[in-house]
């Protein structure tokens, strides 16, 4: 059961190449190997966390189980979706983090910031 940031961090974190670090200047796990953050805690962090994930699989996921899957209009258009927690699917959820993880680590990698 992921039923807290805590919860999905910790198994975000399990996956391969996966490590802890921001996005945006608050708490995500990014994939190590080109730095792109797969989970994060979004806007709306007491109730729900992001994934970054393809627009295919957001409708689809909105679709099928709008009580766990769902967007507010900042994410509507991006690749992005929000999970709530304690969803009564926990198996899906992991499933969703994990194809998240795995659909960003074929990103390239992050061009640095100049300073």
């Amino acid at each position: 059961m992921i039923a807290s940031w805590d919860d999905a961090v910790a198994y975000a974190l399990s996956l391969p190449d996966a490590e802890l670090g921001k996005s945006y200047g608050k708490p995500a796990v990014k994939v190590a190997s080109n730095g792109r953050a797969f989970l994060y805690t979004g806007h709306e962090d007491q109730t729900s966390f992001g994934i970054a994930i393809d627009l295919d699989t957001v409708e689809m996921l909105k679709e099928t189980d709008p009580d766990t899957f769902w967007q507010t209009p900042h994410y509507e258009g991006w690749p992005a979706v929000l999970i709530r927690y304690d969803s009564a699917d926990p198996d899906r959820v992991k499933a969703m983090i994990e194809r998240s993880r795995d659909w960003t680590a074929a990103k390239k990698p992050v061009k640095p910031r100049k300073k």
